[in-house]
C-alpha cells in the first residue's frame, strides 16, 4: 500500500474510531438529536424519503441529506442511539481525511496531520460528531468546496516548489485540464450536498472566492468556474428534491424551511437563543469571537499568537483561509440567532492555518502533541463518565419505566413535560402518535373525548388525539399501577 493511502486511511480510521466511542451509552440530548432521529424513523416507516414529518406533523426545519443518511445506517443497525449517530461519526472522520489531505497539499505531510488533529481534537467536533443531526455533514460538504475552490485557483502544487495560490504552467495541457474539470465538478457538486444538508449556508465558498478576490485580483475566476454553467448544475441537484418536496406540501417546505428558518432565523431571535433589543443584539456581536475558546479548545489558546502573524504577514494560502473562515464569522455575527455551534464550518480552515503557520515554529511540534494528548484524555474521561450521565435523562427513564405496559397499539400522551426525545423513545414500542394533553382533560379523563388506553408517568401522559368513546377501566387500571410503582396519585 502506498504511503499516502495509508496515512489517509490511518486518519480516517482513527478518527472514526474516536468519535464513535460512547455514540451507544449516551441518550440522545438536547431536542434536536431527538427530532432527527425520529423524522428518520418516520421516513423509513411511511417509505417517503421527500418529505420529513416528526410525530406523524411535517418536519420542514432542514433538508432530507442527513435524513437519508440516518436511514441507510437504520437499515443496517435499527432504529437506535447508535444508528442516528453513526452518520455523524463518517462526516467527521471523513472531512478529517479531507483536512490532511489538503494540508498535505499545502504544506507537507506534517501539516496534514497535525490539521487533522487540530480538528478532530477539538471540542465543537467532540460534541457534532457523535450528534445526530446535520452539522458534521455540512462541514463536510463545505470544506470539499473550499478545498475543490482551491485547487480551481492553481492547477496543482509542483512538490519542489513552495505552495502559491498563483496559476502555474502545466507540462501538460490537456492533463492540466482533466485536473480542473474534476475539481470543477466536484466544487460544485459539493455546494450541491451542502445545501442538501442544512440549507443556504452551504454556499458560503461562493462568498469565500469573491472576499478573496478583493484581496488577489489576478484569479480570473470567472473563466476558472465557470459560474453561470455550475451554478445551474448546482440549482439542478438541488431541484431533483427540492420540486417535488414543494409541490407536495403547496410550498410550505420553503415558506417555513427558508422563510422562518433562514431569512427568520437571520432577523430573529428563534427559540431564545440570541436577542432580541436592538442594544443586547450590539452586545451580542461578539459573541462567536468570545465562545471561540472554548468551541476551539484546546487549540484556541493559540489563536491571539496566529491573528498577529497573519496580520503582519500572510501569504495568498493564508489568504483564501482566512477569508473562508471570516465569512462564515461575518454571517453568523449578523445574524440574530446565535448558538456556539453555528461557525463550526470554519473550524478545518482554522486548523489548517493554524498548523501551517505553526510549521515553522521550533516548538510547535512538541505543543501539538501535548495538547493533543491532553484533549484526547479529556474525551476518553467524557466517554467513560456517560454511563453515568444516562441515568440524568428523564425522557429514557419514563420509558423504561413505562417498558412493561406499552404494547404496539398503544398511543400517549404528554403533560408539561413535552420533549421530542419521549417521542423518540415511546416510538420505539408503541406504533402511535404523542398528543400534547392539558392539566384539565389528564386529571378528569372521563370529561375528554375518548382514546383506546392511557399511560401516565410523573407529568407524562401517554395518550392518542381524542378519537374513540371513553375507556376508564383502562385509565383507573394503568393509574393504581403507577401509584404502586412510585407512590404518586394522578386522579
Amino acid at each position: 500500500m502506498q504511503p499516502a493511502i495509508r496515512n489517509l486511511l490511518l486518519v480516517f480510521v482513527g478518527s472514526f474510531l474516536f468519535h464513535i466511542a460512547g455514540t451507544w451509552t449516551l441518550p440522545l440530548v438536547d431536542r434536536d438529536e431527538p427530532r432527527f432521529a425520529e423524522a428518520t424513523r418516520e421516513m423509513v416507516e411511511r417509505g417517503d424519503y421527500v418529505i420529513p414529518f416528526f410525530n406523524d406533523q411535517y418536519r420542514f426545519d432542514k433538508p432530507p441529506l442527513t435524513y437519508w443518511f440516518q436511514a441507510a445506517s437504520y437499515r443496517v443497525f435499527s432504529d437506535n442511539d447508535f444508528a442516528a449517530r453513526l452518520p455523524s461519526v463518517i462526516a467527521a472522520a471523513l472531512t478529517a481525511a479531507l483536512v490532511f489531505f489538503w494540508g498535505k497539499r499545502i504544506g507537507g505531510e506534517r501539516v496534514g496531520w497535525w490539521a487533522a488533529i487540530m480538528f478532530t481534537i477539538c471540542f465543537q467536533t467532540l460534541v457534532h460528531a457523535k450528534a445526530a443531526v446535520a452539522d458534521m455533514w455540512l462541514v463536510f460538504f463545505v470544506t470539499a468546496a473550499h478545498w475543490a475552490g482551491y485547487e480551481l485557483l492553481r492547477d496543482r502544487f509542483r512538490p519542489a516548489e513552495r505552495p502559491t495560490l498563483k496559476v502555474q504552467r502545466s507540462t501538460s495541457n490537456e492533463e492540466a485540464a482533466g485536473v480542473s474539470r474534476a475539481w470543477w465538478w466536484c466544487f460544485y457538486l459539493a455546494l450541491a450536498l451542502a445545501f442538501l444538508s442544512k440549507g443556504p449556508i452551504g454556499w458560503t465558498p461562493l462568498l469565500t472566492l469573491a472576499a478573496t478576490k478583493l484581496f488577489l485580483r489576478d484569479l480570473h475566476l470567472s473563466r476558472r468556474f465557470l459560474f453561470v454553467t455550475g451554478l445551474l448544475l448546482t440549482l439542478a441537484i438541488v431541484a431533483a428534491w427540492g420540486v417535488p418536496a414543494l409541490m407536495r406540501t403547496g410550498g410550505d417546505f420553503f415558506y417555513v424551511g427558508i422563510g422562518k428558518h433562514v431569512i427568520g432565523r437571520s432577523l430573529v431571535a428563534l427559540e431564545g437563543h440570541g436577542s432580541k433589543s436592538l442594544g443586547a443584539y450590539a452586545l451580542m456581536l461578539p459573541f462567536f469571537f468570545v465562545t471561540i475558546f472554548y468551541t476551539f479548545a484546546p487549540w484556541s489558546f493559540k489563536l491571539p499568537w496566529l491573528t498577529r502573524r497573519l496580520w503582519k504577514a500572510r501569504d495568498p494560502i493564508d489568504t483564501y483561509l482566512v477569508c473562508g473562515a471570516a465569512v462564515v464569522f461575518v454571517i453568523f455575527t449578523l445574524i440574530k440567532t446565535k448558538l456556539p455551534h453555528y461557525t463550526l464550518p470554519a473550524f478545518p480552515l482554522l486548523a489548517l492555518l493554524l498548523a501551517k503557520n505553526l510549521r515553522d515554529v521550533p516548538y510547535a511540534e512538541r505543543l501539538i502533541k501535548r495538547t493533543a494528548i491532553v484533549g484526547a484524555c479529556v474525551a476518553l474521561i467524557a466517554v467513560l463518565a456517560t454511563p453515568f450521565v444516562a441515568a440524568l435523562f428523564p425522557s429514557l427513564q419514563l420509558m423504561k419505566q413505562a417498558r412493561g405496559d406499552l404494547t404496539p397499539e398503544m398511543e400517549f400522551g404528554v403533560i408539561g413535560y413535552k420533549e421530542p426525545s419521549v417521542v423518540w423513545y415511546f416510538r420505539k414500542h408503541v406504533r402511535g402518535w404523542m398528543s400534547d394533553l392539558d392539566q384539565e382533560r389528564t386529571v378528569k379523563p372521563a370529561a375528554t373525548p375518548q382514546w383506546p388506553e392511557m399511560a401516565r408517568l410523573g407529568k407524562a401522559a401517554p395518550t392518542p388525539p381524542p378519537k374513540r368513546a371513553p375507556n376508564p377501566d383502562a385509565v383507573a387500571k394503568y393509574s393504581e399501577q403507577l401509584r404502586r410503582r412510585t407512590g404518586e396519585f394522578m386522579d
